[in-house]
């Protein structure tokens, strides 16, 4: 299988720093300059609601992966150890229905929806980029165990599906032909507008 377009989903919020920036990870957004120690606590530790940095940037919730979920679902890592490691890439939809659902869950504030061409994405950043059978920000209703393993690096997948994941979590292997639901970068995609191919504004709804 391959990757052909992938989505993002940003606030509105954010765009002036997508333009300047590129996609940065929750982590990346904290080295900037201006970023205070009250940022970096908020955002390392879990978001029950959406974060805004001293700057303006809006960093969103992780309302659907709370301790408590995770701690009955993870191998080898802690809920504190998955919060980081999420927090440390930038995530893309791999197909419009999943984007849309989560258009739907943030529909309260006005977003942008990116749509990038994923072959150009990957020649450039396959490298540092990975895939993920499902949600990984969501731990509610029967979630399914992960790990570390759960992101399969890119080329791994390519070569071997998801064997790596099976492996290491010591679970029934999923079929060649189950497609990722997400594609993972780790740390920034500072040229992420180069991949773009689409952008069309998203307005919130009044509740």
């Amino acid at each position: 299988m391959t990757l052909t377009r992938v989505f993002h989903l940003a606030e509105a919020e954010n765009w002036a720093s997508i333009e300047r920036d590129g996609l940065l990870s929750a982590t990346a957004l904290l080295m900037r300059p201006g970023i205070t120690d009250a940022d970096r606590t908020r955002v390392a530790c879990h978001r029950a609601t959406r974060t805004v940095l001293s700057d303006g940037t809006v960093v969103r919730d992780q309302g659907p992966m709370p301790p408590a979920a995770l701690q009955r679902c993870l191998h080898g890592m802690t809920p504190e150890q998955w919060y980081k490691l999420l927090n440390g890439k930038v995530f893309f939809w791999t197909d419009a229905e999943r984007l849309n659902r989560h258009l739907r869950a943030c529909g309260r504030n006005p977003q942008v929806v990116m749509v990038l061409d994923a072959e150009r994405l990957l020649a450039r950043h396959g490298a540092q980029a990975a895939v993920s059978p499902f949600n990984t920000g969501n731990a509610r209703r029967r979630p399914a165990p992960r790990g570390a393993a759960t992101f399969v690096p890119y080329v791994t997948w390519q070569q071997s599906g998801w064997v790596h994941e099976s492996a290491a979590l010591g679970t029934r292997s999923r079929p060649r032909s189950h497609p990722p639901a997400e594609l993972a970068v780790d740390w920034a995609v500072p040229d992420a507008l180069s991949f773009v191919v689409d952008v069309r504004q998203a307005a919130g709804e009044a509740r």
